[in-house]
């Protein structure tokens, strides 16, 4: 009879440890839902503003095979999305992951109504304007002083990530073949000739590669989660995330290491830097130029710019529930070997012992998942991640520069020895700062740092100038205004919170972001109050 009983209860139980399994990741679920809707409902709203017509495009009409070529969308789409993502989605989603289920909340927020809005305009807008780069499109609105600066701004952004992607690949193919300066040289050479030669022939052939295996990596992980359905923070655990925070203690010590981090790093405004590619990046608005010159038809415009941002967006939802997974709910035991999970357990308690975010960093977390869950196909995906997508942004990021510096002393590109004019000061730059950041002990550390800054700084700048757009056109510009404000917030608190500016208390963020939002608000205001009052005399 006890047999009997305990076989007809079976069944109940695990009935029951079903129905908890169905009601996991709903945070995870509602996201990805949201994320398609917004491209759906939001998208078509921000299209109706911009109207996209008949119009003949830079690449028909100024055509020149080098920069100007017209090219099927679907290789438009796949070429912006590889050149706005790269890692950027995936090492930021894995970080944003520490500050909690906010994460999600500004992924999802930040790519619907700030980050897609920002890439479509500035891609339509460049494409009215024969292709024109960023520095121009600020000029024209924000002025010739802000033209200035967003150059020298721009150019130093894009040299900051030519230098940045070049040594993670370095390092990692070194530890396979070869020795890290051997890399270096290689890496820098197939720049030149990626940013030199017609966009068509390289990039146009090897970067639709690159960016279906990019989303097949990030497809296979998202049905493995949904497989284990695994038990996640979710946005009503918010409030008391002490739990989580303290579910790895080795002998009386925090092992996580997340409430030491986010002691440290308040998640206003620091989740929002971390967070950029994902959600919103400056650095998007300079490359969206590119396919600008590559697209057939403005109507083109919202499945190339802003759908391939709320695919960003899903690419980092994705990676953000595998990092939640592997620090919050011990998925990193199922995907790292037993000598090196004991080696981790025993350095803990030491006084300089690592946390389990500081042992395993973001290139390390990719490898280990993708290599644990996929095998050795999932090695090379994940190699691909780390290596050839951080290239990929190193490339198309000194493409921009040459484009942006010949544009601004009005030097036509059809030529090859034009294109090495600039070409080889810009490429020498990069390579010094290279070199600046591989003597120097905290060199990549800190040139990350003033990258993630400068790089939301940039959205600042390209929000602001699209919003006087559409004020002068007599369009709707609260869509723009909105993340301007927010985004101009949370960059001049950066500075004065975050541990490598002042690092002042951090009660101080709340107020300076109230001070911040409302100068800006009357600024704008005033400025439009008065260019209104011009107009109508």
């Amino acid at each position: 009879m006890v047999l009997i009983c305990q076989l007809s209860l079976k069944p109940r139980t695990e009935k029951t440890e079903s129905r908890k399994l169905i009601v996991n990741m709903i945070t995870f679920i509602i996201s990805i839902v949201a994320l398609i809707l917004g491209y759906i409902i939001y998208g078509a709203v921000v299209e109706r503003i911009v109207a996209p017509d008949d119009r003949v495009t830079p690449a028909i009409r100024l055509a020149d095979g080098v920069d100007y070529v017209a090219m099927p969308t679907w290789k438009v789409f796949m070429i912006q999305f590889l050149n706005i993502a790269g890692t950027g989605p995936i090492f930021g989603a894995i970080m944003g992951i520490w500050f909690g289920p906010a994460a999600f909340l500004w992924i999802v927020l930040g790519c619907i109504f700030a980050g897609a809005v920002h890439d479509y305009l500035s891609g339509m807008l460049s494409m009215r304007r024969d292709g024109a780069n960023l520095p121009t499109l600020i000029g024209d609105y924000l002025g010739q002083v802000a033209r200035r600066v967003m150059l020298a701004f721009t150019v130093m952004l894009m040299l900051m990530v030519g230098a940045v992607f070049v040594y993670s690949p370095a390092i990692i193919m070194a530890g396979i073949v070869g020795s890290q300066e051997m890399w270096i040289v290689i890496i820098f050479i197939y720049y030149l000739i990626a940013a030199m030669l017609p966009i068509d022939k390289i990039i146009g052939k090897i970067y639709p590669v690159f960016a279906v295996s990019l989303l097949f990596m990030a497809v296979a992980l998202m049905a493995i989660l949904f497989v284990k359905m695994p038990h996640l923070p979710e946005l009503w655990d918010m409030g008391n995330m002490t739990p989580w925070h303290q579910s790895l203690q080795v002998e009386g010590k925090d092992g996580l290491g997340i409430v030491a981090f986010m002691h440290k790093n308040p998640i206003f405004p620091c989740l929002f830097i971390t967070i950029a590619c994902g959600a919103i990046s400056g650095f998007h608005a300079t490359q969206s130029p590119l396919m600008a010159r590559c697209l057939k038809s403005e109507r083109l415009g919202r499945k190339i710019f802003y759908g391939s941002m709320i695919t960003e967006g899903l690419v980092a939802l994705i990676w953000a529930s595998v990092s939640s997974y592997f620090f919050y709910a011990g998925g990193w035991r199922e995907v790292v070997p037993t000598e090196e999970v004991e080696a981790f357990l025993a350095q803990v308690p030491a006084g300089d012992g690592k946390t389990l975010i500081q042992y395993f960093s973001a290139p390390a977390v990719v490898k280990l998942v993708c290599t644990g869950w996929l095998g050795v196909f999932g090695g090379i995906l994940a190699m691909l991640g780390v290596v050839a997508a951080p290239i990929t942004s190193g490339d198309t990021a000194l493409r921009s520069a040459r484009l942006i510096i010949a544009e601004a002393i009005h030097l036509p590109q059809k030529s090859i020895r034009n294109r090495l004019m600039i070409c080889l000061p810009v490429f020498a730059a990069a390579f010094a700062l290279l070199m600046w950041q591989i003597s120097s002990p905290d060199g990549f550390n800190v040139l990350w740092n003033y990258f993630g800054w400068s790089n939301q700084t940039l959205s600042v700048f390209t929000l602001w100038a699209l919003t006087v757009y559409l004020a002068r056109a007599g369009k709707s510009y609260v869509v723009t205004l909105i993340p301007a404000v927010l985004m101009t917030a949370v960059c001049a608190v950066f500075l004065l919170v975050s541990p490598q500016a002042l690092s002042l208390p951090q009660w101080v963020t709340a107020p300076a972001a109230a001070a911040v939002a409302v100068v800006s608000l009357v600024w704008f205001y005033a400025w439009h109050r008065r260019a209104t009052t011009e107009n109508s005399n």
